[in-house]
């Protein structure tokens, strides 16, 4: 009996040994493979990392997929090292504290960048996109859309690339402008739209008001470039572009501008008190007709896209109504 027993835990010693023996020769056979598995992923994340950091601008194309896991806003902060640090009235200055208050977060570090998914825009200047320049939407999403005249808000109007050039060659020919800064200007006003949250053709109205489309034009108020922002009044917001050097720049004004009209069009309740505002007269009577001449452009625009799209050509070449 106690050979038997003997004989048993023999086998089984036996028998785990061998279990054993083949649970290491299966690890070691599987050890490259799980390396090399590994290897593939670590691989595959730098290639997503490097699409994204390379990122054409227009977000379309073999990019996708990176847009998809990290948001365009930190592709902006990684490429700038991240967050460091009109013509008739000017503009007046938006609450000083809060904006203040709102500056002191980014530049100190104490501000949540919301991870939100940039959407694909058409433009008629492509390049506008490739400009590598931080975004205002870290400031401009604190102001609910709710708060905002829905005359104010974007109406896809301006998202096709025809309305985009049709609109160029209207104030091309208004101001005798050149053909590829007025495009520049355009596609500028239509990618800021969607970073901001407000209407393309709202902007080009005040542009078009303001300053011409000559983003050198200077008040004697001391309001600079296409929106006429009041550059002392609006210091701090200049100091996240590189300084009051940035006002000339069409990438740079337009993105203080549309925050700040934004801004005002949320606290003093309307579109039209918002553009009252915006050229300063917000405690005077009446704003010399400059809500009027805005609106009446706006509106200039609004038709022209609408008369844009329903027009297409019939078989004989000629244009007709849809």
């Amino acid at each position: 009996m106690s050979k038997c027993l003997t004989n048993n835990s023999n086998a089984t010693q036996l028998e785990q040994s061998f279990i054993g023996s083949a649970q290491a020769a299966l690890i070691r056979f599987m050890d490259p493979v799980y390396r090399g598995v590994h290897g593939l992923m670590i691989v595959g994340v730098f290639l997503i990392v490097g699409l994204w950091l390379s990122g054409n601008g227009t977000n379309a194309g073999p990019f996708d997929l990176a847009r998809v896991l990290v948001p365009d806003e930190a592709r902006q902060m990684v490429w700038q090292g991240g967050y460091t640090g009109g013509s008739q009235s000017g503009l007046a200055a938006l609450d000083s504290q809060t904006s203040d208050q709102d500056i002191a977060r980014i530049i100190y570090g104490r501000a949540t960048f919301p991870m939100l998914k940039q959407e694909t825009v058409a433009l008629l200047n492509p390049e506008v996109a490739r400009i590598q320049v931080k975004s205002i939407s870290h400031l401009a999403d604190q102001i609910p859309s709710s708060k905002i005249d829905p005359q104010a808000l974007d109406s896809n109007l301006m998202a096709p690339i025809k309305n985009q050039k049709a609109v160029a060659e209207f104030f091309e020919k208004k101001y005798n402008l050149d053909k590829n800064k007025i495009e520049e200007y355009v596609s500028n006003a239509v990618l800021i739209s969607r970073e901001v949250k407000i209407d393309p053709v709202l902007l080009l109205a005040v542009i078009s008001v303001e300053s011409n489309f000559n983003p050198m034009t200077k008040s004697e108020a001391g309001a600079e470039g296409l929106m006429q922002v009041m550059t002392n009044v609006h210091k701090e917001k200049y100091a996240l572009y590189g300084g009051v050097a940035g006002a000339v720049k069409p990438e740079v004004n337009i993105r203080i501008g549309a925050y700040i009209l934004k801004y005002l069009i949320a606290t003093s309740g309307s579109l039209r008190n918002g553009l009252k505002f915006y050229v300063g007269a917000g405690n005077a009577d009446n704003d010399g007709g400059y809500a009027d001449k805005v609106m009446a452009e706006r509106n200039r625009i609004i038709e022209l896209c609408k008369s844009n799209s329903n027009t297409k050509l019939a078989f004989n070449g000629k244009k007709e109504r849809s």
